[in-house]
């Protein structure tokens, strides 16, 4: 924003990481784009000015809630501000705004629309729990928040069966046994895996071990914000023999899932045809 109360002749949209944990996490550019902005646009208002007065920052710009439920509607009246030549800066509760959180949408309606767009890096959950979690970081894949329910959950997991990167997920605590459950089911139980709890915070705690062990420790009851790493396939490993692409198969429906969307699943994350695995099935 100008001294005299103008805006700059080209609007721009300041996308910030927010720290996950610490605020001393967050840089001083932070701090000084909190100040500097025409527009915030906020996750949590109240978090966002407790982090300024934690920064030291005083917020010079309007502040505007942009949560899940608004975004939508919100986007529209954030890019008539662009448009208007105004910076606006969004910024969530922790970690970058886009990476489930709100964010996409706006930057998309700002690229469209050829306005500058430019990030202000901080913390992100995803690449600390990858670093600490001692699975291999060269090559991976955020996954984001598996679906809530069980079937589209199993689904969705049994497509990643056969995924060699190592991945990285988000859960809610309350769901964590169970998700930690279907994917043990998925990718197996011996599966190296990494429960990252609280990052950077007083109560930090990295669980390691395989998917099965952990579901058993997660059913236990866990609180705070939960990353979750897990290592991709090895494919150096024998293949699943035929047999026990079928067994699997039975395993599914047992759990629920239809025979034919069973047999789906399994084949394609064992890399066989479904037709082979069907007769396979349907001779049993």
């Amino acid at each position: 924003m100008r001294e005299d109360g103008g805006v700059t002749d080209n609007g721009r949209l300041v996308l910030a990481g927010a720290p996950i944990g610490q605020a001393g996490d967050a840089s001083p550019r932070l701090r000084d784009a909190l100040e500097s902005a025409d527009v915030v646009a906020a996750e949590d208002t109240r978090r966002l000015r407790r982090l300024a007065a934690e920064l030291g920052a005083e917020i010079g710009g309007r502040v505007v809630s942009y949560y899940d439920a608004n975004e939508s509607g919100r986007a529209a009246e954030l890019l008539a501000a662009l448009q208007e030549g105004r910076t606006v800066l969004v910024i969530t509760d922790a970690g970058m705004p886009g990476v489930s959180d709100p964010g996409y949408r706006l930057t998309h309606l700002a690229v469209e629309a050829g306005i500058t767009v430019t990030s202000l890096p901080g913390p992100s959950a995803v690449t600390t729990a990858l670093a600490v979690s001692g699975l291999p970081s060269d090559r991976f894949c955020f996954e984001g928040f598996p679906p809530r329910k069980p079937g589209e959950r199993a689904r969705r997991l049994a497509a990643l069966a056969a995924e060699e990167r190592t991945m990285v997920f988000f859960e809610a605590p309350h769901r964590l046994a169970a998700a930690l459950e279907a994917m043990a089911e998925a990718f197996g139980p011996d599966r190296p895996a990494a429960v990252c709890r609280e990052l950077t915070k007083t109560y930090e705690e990295v669980r390691r071990g395989g998917l099965g062990e952990l579901a058993e420790w997660a059913a236990g009851g866990v609180r705070g914000e939960i990353t979750v790493v897990v290592a991709g396939r090895v494919h150096d490993a024998a293949p699943p023999s035929i047999e026990e692409l079928v067994e699997e198969v039975a395993r599914r429906e047992e759990a629920g899932t239809s025979r034919k969307q069973a047999i789906v699943d399994v084949a394609k994350g064992a890399g066989v045809p479904k037709r082979v695995l069907y007769d396979a099935v349907h001779q049993v």
